[in-house]
């Protein structure tokens, strides 16, 4: 093999077949894992990857893969990665050990890798057909909105499920922080979800009756009654920096959908919610 074929060998190109839209904009508040929080989400497949044929067979299956790309990852928004990649880091530091402990990247589910490549199961609500485009409607994901989806493959338990296995340094999820809410933070939350007449917790949205900008919009940007409640759960994941997980009063926002929530430690494992904003 010739010097030119090894470095070829190095690289594999795989074609965006689709993109993530949800709730999340930004890193901050994202799961650190899938299935943490049932935030509901949407897969929109790219031409010629949308077509419905393609998808036949896969509501048998309650969950699915999604391999993806940490398009937030540095070198991605640089387009910093490169044949060489001089930049490898071959030691991180992952939330979980508190951000100080140094392990292996392979060892990590850092989104600092050489592929830039993340992998989740999620789980498969159903696959619509909208202007005769599939669209895959998920819950659990721990990717933000935009995010490019690389492949979709079906779960299948008696081969992926390994009850057997060990799991390192996170060997269950990480323990949930109790989350509250002002009182005038939850009418600022009112207020805003009530605007327009949005659908509440007793309605239920008929999508295969909306355009794909309507699927959009209720993904992303639609505040919801309901959505209190997956705020809460996000918070109480404690998204915060690690060594500024005792900071008492110190003030934190994450973006939601098209709200800015500001949260802050009160006490000795408890969150609170102070403010919940309009993005303009």
């Amino acid at each position: 093999m010739s010097g030119d074929d090894a470095q070829l060998d190095n690289h594999h190109h795989a074609p965006i077949v689709g993109y993530h839209r949800a709730p999340l904009s930004q890193k901050f508040g994202a799961p650190r894992q899938p299935n943490l929080v049932a935030l509901t989400s949407v897969i929109e497949m790219l031409a010629p990857y949308d077509t419905p044929a393609a998808f036949v067979g896969l509501e048998a299956f309650s969950h699915i893969w999604i391999s993806w790309q940490f398009h937030h990852n540095y070198k991605i928004k640089d387009n910093a990665v490169n044949e060489a990649d001089s930049s490898f880091r071959p030691q991180v530091r992952p939330p979980r050990l508190g951000g100080n402990q140094k392990i292996g990247v392979f060892a990590s589910r850092s989104m600092y890798r050489p592929s830039a490549l993340g992998l989740s199961v999620v789980k498969l609500e159903r696959v619509e057909v909208i202007q005769g485009r599939a669209f895959l409607i998920i819950s659990g994901a721990d990717m933000i909105d935009g995010t490019p989806i690389v492949d979709i493959k079906p779960y299948v338990a008696y081969s992926d499920a390994l009850v057997e296995a060990e799991s390192g340094f996170a060997p269950s999820a990480p323990e949930l922080l109790a989350v509250t809410i002002t009182e005038s933070a939850y009418e600022q939350f009112l207020a805003l979800a009530n605007t327009g007449q949005l659908i509440n917790n007793d309605e239920e949205i008929n999508i295969e009756q909306d355009t794909v900008t309507t699927l959009m919009h209720q993904m992303q940007s639609q505040l919801l009654l309901s959505d209190i409640d997956i705020i809460k759960a996000l918070i109480a994941q404690d998204p915060r920096p690690a060594y500024r997980r005792t900071q008492i009063n110190m003030p934190f926002t994450m973006r939601y959908k098209s709200v800015d929530v500001s949260f802050q430690l009160i006490a000795v494992d408890e969150l609170q919610i102070t403010a919940v904003v309009e993005v303009i």
